[in-house]
Parts: structure tokens; C-alpha cells; sequence
């Protein structure tokens, strides 16, 4: 793994991040994208929804 402390300047990143370009466009494979934005609809909401139960949650027990 690199990360950016493995270079002094840019200009030494430069070659291998252009190799591992090379290497993985020689092997990339185009794949088939199944995430709609229905399903990013979802996603969004979910934290809504956790709290929103939640709520109904500690309502429910505070009048039980």
C-alpha cells in the first residue's frame, strides 16, 4: 500500500501511480452497475429511519 508520507514530492509519486494505471488498465474489465438511486433513496434514508425508531421506541416506554 502506498500513502502519501512514502514521497518526498509529487514528482516522485508520479511513476508509480502512472504503472499502477498502466497495470490496471491492461487487466480492467467492465462491470455491470446494480446500484440504482432507488437503492441510494434508501440508503439516505436509513438514518432517518434508525432515529425515527428509536424515538418510537423511547416513546413507547415512557408510557408503558
Amino acid at each position: 500500500m502506498v500513502s502519501p508520507n512514502d514521497f518526498t514530492d509529487w514528482g516522485e509519486a508520479r511513476d508509480p501511480l502512472r504503472d499502477f494505471e498502466d497495470r490496471y488498465n491492461a487487466t480492467a474489465k467492465p462491470f455491470q452497475w446494480r446500484f440504482t438511486a432507488s437503492d441510494l433513496d434508501d440508503l439516505l434514508a436509513r438514518p432517518d429511519r434508525h432515529t425515527a425508531d428509536r424515538h418510537e421506541e423511547s416513546s413507547v416506554a415512557l408510557t408503558a
